[in-house]
């Protein structure tokens, strides 16, 4: 039985007691696994202030896949619309999976290589949308705030990826 102990200088997560992951000789090594990535942290202690919010990036991915899984449910049943949605539903839930991917990168590079996915898998999703808009295979105001949303992901990916880069 595994057993999870906390300790007091990180927020690293042990898997087994005893065994101490990321120690080398007697130095522990920053990893990216121990970073939250949410958009913006206000206020103290993660303790939102009266009138502001607190965006987390995993809950936005979670909600943007729902919105495409229910998009893709509403495509016409055609030889069009089955592959669309096919592709569609891959490329627009893969970000959240990827997300929880890159929350546990073994390496700065390795971060930057799974921001980077996440990336391209949005600007598929995007392609896909402006697609369907194009088509239309929905009513338009139906895809509109979906790519809109779809566009704030990618500029915040963007950035994400710029930043790791710079702080590398």
């Amino acid at each position: 039985m595994k057993k999870r102990v906390r300790k007091e200088t990180s927020a690293r997560v042990q898997e087994e007691a005893g065994v101490a992951y990321g120690v080398r000789e007697g130095k522990r090594e920053t990893s990216n696994a121990e970073r939250r990535t949410l958009n913006v942290e206000r206020g103290k202690r993660g303790v939102e202030t009266k009138g502001e919010h607190r965006y987390d990036l995993e809950e936005r991915l979670l909600e943007y896949a729902v919105r495409i899984i229910r998009l893709v449910d509403s495509l016409p049943a055609t030889k069009a619309g089955r592959h669309v949605a096919d592709q569609l539903l891959r490329c627009g839930t893969s970000p959240l999976a990827n997300h929880g991917e890159l929350q546990g990168a073994e390496s700065r590079k390795d971060f930057i290589h799974k921001l980077g996915i996440c990336l391209k898998e949005i600007r598929e999703a995007q392609r896909w949308l402006r697609l369907i808009h194009r088509v239309p295979l929905v009513a338009p105001p139906k895809i509109e705030p979906l790519l809109a949303e779809t566009d704030a992901l990618i500029r915040i990916f963007v950035s994400s990826v710029r930043t790791a880069e710079s702080n590398r």
